[in-house]
């Protein structure tokens, strides 16, 4: 059994709590446009959108990191494939249950199709859960990527790293123009560059940010950097109606801003040494493992538009208020989703049991 890294296992806790508040933000609707005037609470959540838009490809560096020496497992796809249908398939009847779901649809009858069915028997290929659809198609193909990550030198590495992050990151990130190509990061291509970018840090290191304070830092740079770039953006925008299309991009996920915030914030994690028994490494250690249900649960094609109604999410409170509402309201989703996909990972625990005992009565 893998020994699991502490520090980084926070660091997924982390992670996860970062996606909760950007859905919180863009699904409460307290994101205003960029292109519009701002009040106070407006330059606040876009603070914490800055701080939190790194989560997705640390996510994925942690994945990546691991997965280029751990290699592929068809019974760990076979079990994710689960986790997803687990989610897809039992939430919609368990709220037509509560009365939160109209047998014919969500508040409306005709939004009950066969597309909307569609997605919640196969969520993967229907992209129910976009992140679990780029996440599939990375892991497919990283038993090609890893032993190419080391096979190749590291000259050969670095140089095709640089050349996809020129083509898929750098060229988006100072052009400021909508390229046709360019995905926002919403994709497999993306996460297979971070897959790659992930393989030269766990084979070869970044020396530059090896140092955790140095590299904390960076992460702290980047995403005042990134708030700044696109606060300056947008004034260009305000005062000559021009680069309309190049405002949003430091808060893409391929942008190299972001990238850069993302590895910088991992390694200020990594160089962290915490114990594992510890009583707060065994929380970390026990509680790790089912984030991904966190996503699943809150991020449900039937959810994702309700919970932060039900929070409260609102841009019509103080400042003062907004940041603790904010985090309260993240806090509870992230446990309540952890509790949750436990009940199911010890249904599955039970399941395999059940059919490892018929497969050998047989």
């Amino acid at each position: 059994m893998k020994k699991r890294i502490v520090s980084i296992e926070l660091l997924r806790i982390l992670a996860m709590m970062m996606v909760v508040m950007l859905h919180y933000l863009s699904k409460g609707e307290l994101l205003t446009p960029l292109t519009e005037e701002f009040g106070t609470g407006a330059y606040v959540t876009w603070l914490l959108e800055a701080f939190s838009i790194v989560a997705v490809n640390v996510y994925m560096l942690i994945s990546g990191y691991f997965l280029v020496e751990s290699g592929f497992k068809v019974g760990r796809l076979a079990e994710l494939v689960c986790q997803v249908l687990f989610y897809s398939l039992l939430i919609p009847p368990i709220l037509m249950a509560l009365g939160l779901l109209k047998p014919l649809g969500l508040l409306k009858p005709e939004q009950l199709t066969v597309y909307r069915l569609l997605q919640y028997l196969f969520p993967n290929q229907m992209s129910h859960y976009w992140f679990i659809t780029a996440y599939v198609i990375m892991y497919l193909l990283s038993p090609v990527l890893a032993a190419g990550a080391r096979q190749l030198s590291q000259r050969q590495l670095r140089n095709m790293i640089f050349l996809l992050l020129l083509f898929f990151s750098v060229s988006k990130s100072v052009l400021p123009v909508k390229l046709e190509i360019d995905s926002e990061g919403y994709d497999g291509l993306w996460f297979v560059c971070v897959f790659l970018v992930a393989a030269y840090m766990r084979l070869y290191g970044i020396p530059f940010l090896q140092k955790g304070k140095r590299a904390a830092m960076c992460y702290l740079g980047s995403c005042v950097l990134i708030y700044g770039l696109t606060l300056g953006v947008r004034l260009v925008y305000l005062r000559t109606g021009r680069l309309g299309n190049f405002i949003h991009a430091p808060y893409e996920y391929n942008h190299i801003l972001n990238l850069f915030a993302a590895i910088s914030l991992f390694y200020a994690f990594s160089g962290w040494k915490l114990s594992g028994e510890t009583l707060i490494g065994k929380v970390i250690l026990r509680v790790a493992p089912y984030t991904l249900g966190v996503y699943l649960l809150h991020e449900h094609i039937e959810l994702r538009m309700l919970w932060p109604q039900w929070l409260g999410a609102t841009l019509q409170c103080s400042s003062w208020a907004l940041v603790p509402r904010a985090f309260g309201s993240v806090l509870l989703v992230f446990t309540v989703g952890i509790l949750v996909d436990m009940v199911r990972g010890a249904l599955f625990t039970k399941a395999k049991k059940l059919f490892r005992r018929l497969r050998n009565s047989n």
